[in-house]
């Protein structure tokens, strides 16, 4: 019996049927080594495609002509660039926080969410940071700190001119940087005439008290504010207006100003020499700093005048009074009234807390009645220099400054004396071109304000 099974067609790899004609096998197998290289072997061109572009190339002239200045162009797209720039932003977050009173730089690290382990770092990169330790209520701090709570940068916002900068470099220590705003100098002109006193014209001409003190300052040789000022003394004066991103944030030094006292007017000009140091001068380049200046005080009142035969106060008898009396709010601050060096500081019970001072061999001044001493005996003293404040220690009524200059061991009057004494030096002759040049605008200036302020005054008048 026969087994009959239908027959299977089985084909071996690598083995063609037999009835499969030779040309026909040929075209396949040439057919099929193409496909295989088709799929596993890539063009020139998806190899192009699949390289990473390099960051940043350079190309040569002879790459630029090839194109790969075009491919670069299309290295980022528009929507790669947007992700970018957010994932950088996004690394880091930035908070501003004000100093409130009580604050500690531990406050601010906790408020910041920054570990004090980073707070002890900062500290200690340098004498710049430990400074951070004395924060003010007001002072801001800018945070710049990463997602996971690492500080980058910590800014110190002191005013609206300064900032401390401290970043982490690459080593992850601290430096420090000071940026500082300049801001925008105008000048500013202010004119007035006296009628009760300085303080108030200059109030009412629009001048701080700050540059009204300023102003009796450069005069303070040549006029005495407690004595001299009479009604119908005028003033001119130029100075310089601060300005940050528009707004007004406060004054510079006066650049020029006039006085007329009693008839008499002084003018005076800010010269800034060739080492850098600023001070005030006549039109001619004469000094408007005298050896003293006129008053150991700031405007105030005279209560006693220098008077051999004065009947004194406590003791009601004819006693010397060989000095000037200053009245004034007890605290006042009281000035040297001249280089020199102090020889005596100390108590007794008929002048109370009192400061003498030398000055060169001839002259000694004397400061009494002061409630407070701010100076010791040897050390050296600058003009203007505060050396203590006004009180009524000792044999005094009230709070006052019980003020003598001698010449040679000698009682000389005090509102008198400083008139006959000579001047600073004035600008040297080396210097008299450059003084020229940069003083006489200012003074063309300040002339040019006075024309129609001086017109205005007579015509109110």
């Amino acid at each position: 019996m026969q087994n009959h099974r239908k027959p299977t067609s089985r084909v071996r790899i690598g083995a063609l049927p037999k009835h499969f004609p030779r040309v026909h096998a040929l075209t396949a197998s040439a057919a099929a080594c193409v496909l295989v290289l088709a799929i596993f072997i890539p063009t020139p061109e998806v190899e192009a495609k699949r390289m990473p572009l390099p960051v940043n190339l350079s190309p040569t002239t002879e790459e630029t002509e090839t194109g790969v200045e075009q491919v670069q162009a299309e290295e980022i797209s528009p929507n790669q660039g947007i992700a970018l720039a957010s994932a950088a932003t996004e690394a880091f977050k930035s908070l501003n926080l004000t100093v409130r009173n009580g604050d500690t730089l531990s406050d601010l690290f906790k408020r910041a969410k920054v570990s004090a382990g980073e707070m002890y770092q900062l500290l200690g990169s340098g004498k710049e940071a430990k400074k951070l330790a004395r924060l003010n209520p007001g002072e801001e701090l800018t945070f710049t700190v990463t997602t996971d709570g690492k500080l980058q940068s910590l800014a110190l916002q002191k005013d609206r001119l300064s900032q401390v900068r401290f970043t982490r470099d690459t080593e992850s220590k601290f430096q420090h940087d000071l940026v500082q705003r300049e801001p925008d100098s105008h000048p500013a002109y202010r004119q007035g005439q006296i009628d009760s006193s300085l303080f108030v014209a200059g109030s009412d001409a629009g001048l701080s008290d700050s540059l009204i003190m300023e102003m009796a300052d450069v005069f303070s040789s040549d006029i005495d504010f407690a004595l001299d000022i009479r009604k119908g003394d005028s003033f001119s004066v130029m100075f310089e207006e601060k300005f940050l991103d528009g707004e007004k944030i406060g004054n510079g030094p006066i650049l020029a100003v006039s006085f007329t006292n009693q008839g008499h007017t002084y003018s005076a000009v800010r010269y800034v020499d060739s080492s850098g140091d600023a001070n005030y001068f006549t039109p001619e380049g004469k000094s408007m700093r005298k050896a003293f200046i006129r008053t150991p005080l700031d405007i105030v009142r005279i209560s006693s005048h220098f008077n051999p035969r004065r009947l004194h106060p406590v003791f009601k008898s004819r006693r010397p009074h060989n000095g000037t009396d200053y009245a004034a709010p007890r605290g006042t601050p009281v000035y040297s009234t001249g280089d020199g060096r102090v020889i005596a500081s100390g108590y007794s019970k008929p002048n109370g807390n009192y400061v003498f001072v030398q000055h060169g061999e001839r002259y000694v001044t004397r400061y009494l009645h002061l409630t407070k001493r701010n100076v010791k005996k040897g050390q050296r003293v600058k003009q203007r220099q505060v050396i203590g404040t006004v009180g009524s220690t000792g044999y005094a009524t009230g709070p006052h400054l019980h003020y003598e200059f001698l010449v040679d061991g000698r009682h000389r009057n005090p509102a008198t004396i400083v008139r006959k004494l000579p001047k600073a030096k004035s600008v040297p002759s080396a210097e008299m071109t450059r003084f020229k040049n940069q003083t006489q605008p200012l003074l063309a200036k300040l002339e040019n304000y006075q024309g129609p302020a001086l017109a205005k005054l007579d015509d109110d008048n």
